[in-house]
């Protein structure tokens, strides 16, 4: 998974687009192609704003590439886009999309956006940076990887409980913590469950 480009445009309802501020992670190219490849990277991110309605989300594939845009629109009428690798999720390409404009909004005067070379705007290269690892954008994506870690202890801790040779039938047969009742319960019920087992 990789991250490419972040850019934030002012995405007017009709008419070009125009770059505000960028950054761009090329290290993956050789020094010869980083040029051209940028120079890509930007018109592509032109083209996918200028073409997405204020409001609207969307992922556009080119080649090995995806743009994630968000056109907010607004008064403002800016969009942000970050093109990825195809591997990258949606999810948290949007929720990156979203904290960059917010904070493009809070951190960079309007006044500026007529003169882009005087936009100063680093942290869209701490973004490409730290956000190269999804998780990092989505905190919903960072919850559900430690609750998937969790279920993998959980599996690994009765698997080991299973391999020292104590069995669940014995361990229902001994426990001072079970009624009789409950202990005919989960006997009835294996020896129902074990017509089904198919060998």
């Amino acid at each position: 998974m990789k991250i490419f480009s972040i850019s934030v445009l002012q995405a007017p309802s009709s008419g070009a687009s125009s770059l505000l501020s960028n950054a761009n992670d090329l290290s993956s190219f050789s020094f010869y192609q980083r040029g051209s490849v940028g120079e890509f990277m930007t018109f592509f991110s032109k083209t996918v704003a200028e073409r997405t309605q204020a409001g609207q989300r969307q992922s556009v594939q080119e080649n090995n590439y995806t743009a994630h845009v968000f056109n907010r629109g607004g008064p403002e009428q800016l969009a942000a886009v970050i093109i990825t690798d195809q591997e990258y999720p949606v999810r948290p390409a949007f929720s990156l999309l979203a904290k960059v404009l917010d904070d493009f909004v809070a951190k960079v005067p309007q006044d500026s956006w007529n003169n882009p070379s005087s936009i100063s705007f680093p942290e869209l290269a701490a973004y490409i940076t730290k956000y190269q690892d999804p998780r990092q954008a989505d905190t919903i994506m960072r919850v559900q990887q430690e609750l998937d870690e969790t279920k993998i202890v959980l599996h690994k801790t009765i698997e080991s409980v299973l391999q020292r040779g104590e069995r669940l039938d014995t361990l229902v047969d001994r426990s001072n913590h079970l009624s009789a009742q409950s202990k005919m319960f989960y006997k009835t019920a294996k020896k129902q469950n074990s017509c089904c087992v198919v060998m």
